[in-house]
């Protein structure tokens, strides 16, 4: 079985150690560097194949006028995944571990059932982008695209066998795909820069501007990188004083301010082309993946759209693996049980193999999954809240009063977004 190197303690190989992890002197003597990187494994999730749709349609229907959302759901992911991050590394434990620990067995048991059921429905958004790029750039079938994409996702999650750094870096390599996909076309375009800059005063423009706006902020936060993060950081770099520990909590806070800010540029990217290309354009279909790559090459030219494709189909390889490592740290933390990564590889793309083989509209799979999400979010945002405002599991690192009640807003208003979300898409109102 492939082990979870950044999910436990263990990370001897990559170290260099045989006695544990690297020491914070060590750590320094390395270099920078190697403090970064578990926040760009958790921005994936921010940058995934929901999101191209999303942004892509908030900018081809309403121009920058939802700029300034995108802006503000970028904040609050940087500070529910520094909750999640500051938690393990407080703690030494992940979040399904604590939540195991804290709650009593069967309200532990049911948040392992139903994030299982996330970790399902990331997949079966992952995979199904994946395979729409792999159709978009070779026309390879969506089911055999699902089956390619599962494959290289299971071999980024291989990687873990050598420690915790090959397998960041080779999701920090794909998020550099994505991201040089995007600049790579604003810099081809011309954006006006005072519409640009109106759309980050807060307005809407009608109900549908509402929406989509409630849309944006409610998908923010995916559960399965809030357990994930706290994984991530757990046992990572030992810190043996308070003085080290604080240290390793700002360099936490810089990595989470790196990966965050440039999953926020990817995103605010993905609306500024939108807006500039498509906004009044009269272009069909700029709310399906497919109707936004013919969009590009149609109004721009191929290399647009080939850029779009191929970011896509890194963000669905990266994702991917991203969501099955979640997977493992969920029942590892939640049951204390652990499954060959291939058989968790293939439970969790089954359902995403079964939805492409049966042909399922792939833009309404990619929704209802994010309506599965949605249910997820409290079960992961209230706990972290919980846990970290407690001084005798976070010690010097619990939260400030303040932290906490922005945190418990921030949470609320998630979890409110989300459940209108799910009300809509249930009643159709």
């Amino acid at each position: 079985m492939v082990s979870i190197r950044g999910a436990s303690p263990d990370s001897d190989r990559d170290a260099g150690r045989p006695g544990g992890p690297l020491t914070v002197t060590a750590a320094r003597a390395r270099g920078r560097m190697l403090f970064f990187g578990p926040a760009i494994v958790a921005a994936i999730a921010y940058v995934d194949p929901g999101n191209f749709a999303t942004n892509f349609s908030a900018g081809a229907e309403f121009g920058y006028l939802l700029l300034w959302v995108i802006i503000g759901a970028n904040l609050l992911a940087m500070l529910i995944q520094t909750l999640s991050a500051k938690l393990g590394l407080a703690t030494g434990r992940s979040l399904p571990e604590l939540c195991r620990d804290r709650f009593p067995r069967p309200v532990s048991r049911g948040m392992w059932v139903q994030a299982e059921f996330v970790a399902i429905a990331t997949d079966l958004a992952e995979v199904i982008g994946g395979a729409i790029a792999l159709n978009l750039l070779f026309g390879i079938p969506l089911f055999t695209g699902g089956l390619i994409t599962g494959i290289v996702a299971f071999a980024l999650l291989a990687l873990q066998s050598r420690g915790f750094r090959p397998f960041e870096l080779a999701i920090a390599g794909l998020f550099g795909v994505i991201l040089l996909g995007f600049l790579s076309t604003v810099v081809r375009i011309d954006i006006d820069p005072g519409d640009a800059a109106a759309g980050l005063i807060p307005a809407f423009d009608g109900t549908d501007s509402l929406l989509l706006a409630t849309g944006i902020i409610g998908a923010t936060v995916m559960p399965h990188v809030v357990y994930l993060h706290s994984a991530l950081t757990q046992g990572r770099i030992r810190a043996d004083t308070v003085a080290e520990r604080r240290f390793l909590l700002r360099r936490q806070q810089a990595d989470v301010a790196v990966g965050m800010g440039l999953a926020g540029l990817v995103n605010a990217a993905m609306l500024v082309i939108a807006a500039t290309l498509f906004f009044g354009s009269g272009v069909p279909d700029t709310d399906t993946l497919e109707g936004v790559h013919a969009g590009l090459g149609r109004v721009l030219d191929q290399p647009a759209a080939f850029a779009f494709a191929v970011a896509l189909l890194a963000s669905g390889f990266a994702s991917s693996g991203v969501g099955t490592y979640a997977g493992q740290v969920v029942m590892q933390g939640f049951i204390r049980r652990s499954i060959p990564l291939l058989v968790r590889r293939l439970l969790t793309l089954s359902p995403a193999l079964v939805v492409l083989g049966i042909g399922v509209d792939p833009t309404r799979a990619l929704v209802l999954s994010q309506v599965v999400l949605s249910f997820g979010i409290p079960f992961a945002l209230v706990p972290l809240v919980l846990l970290t405002r407690r001084r005798d599991l976070m010690a010097e690192l619990v939260n400030h009063r303040l932290t906490t009640a922005v945190a418990g807003l921030a949470a609320l208003v998630i979890i409110g977004l989300n459940g209108f979300l799910i009300w809509r898409t249930v009643t159709g109102a």
